[in-house]
C-alpha cells in the first residue's frame, strides 16, 4: 500500500478553528454497534484534544445510534434513511426518495451546524451526509472499518480528503495517495485486561485450573454459533472445559428454556456481557464472528481466536475481514456453514495445542494498533488548518 505521510499523529495542532472559535466536527453514520463505538472514540478523541470542538452526529433515524450517542453526552440528528432490504420491493421502493430527501436534510444541517471537517464512519446515514458535505465544500475523512469497501464508500473515496483504514491492500479500493493506515478505534475499557484473570474468574465463578472458551457473537447473538455449542455439548463437558456462552438478546430465553439457567458448572450462559474485559482476560480460546471493531479489539486482547464470519452482511465483508488475519497466519477461520459440524472440534483441538496458541497470540498481536481513535482525531482537526 501506497503510505501517506502521518504528519498530525506527530505534531502538535493549535487548539482554535477559523476566527478563533472551536471546530466544530460531524461525525456521521451508525447503525450497528461496530459504527457507533468508533465513532464516540473519535469523538472523546477530539474533544480531548481541544475541549473546546462542537461536535453533532448525525445517524440514520430508528437506528441504535439515537439512543448510545446521547448516551455518550452527544447531541445527534437523525436522518430518513434506510438501505436496501432483501425480499421487500414495496419498501425498497421507498428508498430513492427518502435518499434525496436525507440529501437534502444533510445539506441544511451543514448550512446550520457550519462545520469545519465532517467524519463518515459507515452505516446508512454517512452516505448522504458525506455527499452533502462534498457539495457544500466541506473536508471530509472516511473510516472504512473493513478489508472489503463497500459501494458508497468507494465511490464517495474519490473526494475525501483522506480514507483511514485498518488492513493492508486497500489501495484496490481508494487512491493510495489518500490512504492511512490507523486501525479502528477501540472501547479502551473492554480491551484493558492486564493483571484481570484471577478477578475474572472470580467474579464468573469459574475454576482457575480449567480451560476457558468465549464465544461471542455480539450483542443481537448469532444462530450459528450458539447452535454449534449446544450440538457440541456433550463434547464440551466431557473435555471438561469451561465456557463463557454470550447468546445475545434474541437466542437467550430459548437456550435458557431448552437447558436451563444452571445447566452445569462449566457453562456460564449469558445474554449480554457487560465487562467485556473480564470475559477477555478469563479466556484462553475465543470463537467469534469477524465485525471490523472486534477484530481490532481482538488484536489487542493477543489471545487465539477462531473466526465465523456471518455471511448476511454487505459484500460479505466479514469474510474478507476473517481471511485478512488468517493470511498472517493470526486466526483460524471456519465458514459458517461448516461450524455446526467444525467449531466445537477446531476450539477444543486448539486449547490442547500450545504451540498453535502462541503462533496465533503472537501474529495477531503484531496486528494492533491501539491508538486509531486518537491518530483519526488528529487527522480530523489537521484537515481543518
Amino acid at each position: 500500500m501506497a503510505k501517506k505521510d502521518n504528519k498530525a499523529a506527530n505534531q502538535k495542532l493549535p487548539l482554535q478553528g477559523a476566527g478563533g472559535l472551536g471546530r466544530r466536527i460531524i461525525i456521521s453514520g451508525g447503525g450497528t454497534g461496530g459504527h457507533i463505538f468508533p465513532a464516540i472514540a473519535i469523538a472523546n478523541a477530539l474533544k480531548a484534544l481541544d475541549p473546546s470542538t462542537e461536535i453533532l452526529f448525525v445517524g440514520a433515524k430508528g437506528r441504535m445510534e439515537m439512543e448510545k450517542v446521547p448516551a455518550a453526552g452527544y447531541e445527534i440528528i437523525g436522518l430518513d434513511i434506510q438501505g436496501i432490504q432483501r425480499g421487500s420491493i414495496i419498501k425498497n421502493l421507498k428508498v430513492p426518495f427518502k435518499l434525496i430527501g436525507s440529501i437534502r436534510n444533510a445539506i441544511q444541517i451543514i448550512k446550520d451546524f457550519k462545520p469545519d471537517a465532517a467524519v463518515g464512519v459507515g452505516g446508512y446515514a454517512s452516505g448522504p451526509m458525506l455527499y452533502a458535505a462534498s457539495i457544500k465544500g466541506i473536508p471530509y475523512i472516511i473510516q472504512e472499518q473493513n478489508s472489503y469497501a463497500g459501494v458508497t464508500n468507494k465511490w464517495l473515496g474519490k473526494k475525501a480528503r483522506e480514507v483511514c483504514v485498518a488492513f493492508d491492500g486497500m489501495e484496490k479500493f481508494f487512491p493510495s495517495s489518500k490512504i492511512i493506515k490507523t486501525g479502528n478505534p477501540i472501547r479502551r475499557d473492554s480491551v484493558d485486561i492486564a493483571g484481570k484473570r484471577l478477578q475474572a474468574i472470580e467474579l464468573m465463578k469459574l475454576e482457575s485450573d480449567k480451560k476457558t472458551i468465549l464465544v461471542t457473537g455480539g450483542s443481537l447473538g448469532a444462530r450459528t454459533l450458539n447452535n454449534s455449542i449446544l450440538g457440541g455439548m456433550d463434547k464440551i463437558l466431557e473435555a471438561d472445559v469451561q465456557v463463557i456462552w454470550q447468546t445475545g438478546k434474541f437466542y437467550y430465553k430459548q437456550i435458557i428454556e431448552k437447558l436451563g439457567r444452571d445447566y452445569h458448572p462449566n457453562i456460564r450462559i449469558m445474554e449480554f456481557i457487560n465487562r467485556m474485559d473480564l470475559a477477555y482476560a478469563a479466556a484462553d480460546v475465543i470463537i467469534s464472528r469477524a465485525g471490523a471493531g472486534t477484530i481490532a479489539e481482538l488484536c489487542v486482547i493477543k489471545k487465539p481466536v477462531i473466526l465465523v464470519p456471518s455471511p448476511n452482511v454487505a459484500e460479505d465483508h466479514q469474510t474478507k475481514n476473517a481471511l485478512a488475519l488468517v493470511h498472517d497466519n493470526a486466526a483460524l477461520f471456519i465458514p459458517d456453514r461448516d461450524a455446526e459440524a467444525k467449531l466445537v472440534d477446531a476450539a477444543l483441538e486448539l486449547l490442547k495445542d500450545k504451540d498453535k496458541q502462541k503462533t496465533l497470540s503472537v501474529n495477531i498481536g503484531k496486528l494492533a494498533l491501539p491508538d486509531a481513535d486518537e491518530v483519526i482525531a488528529k487527522e480530523v482537526m489537521q484537515i481543518t488548518n
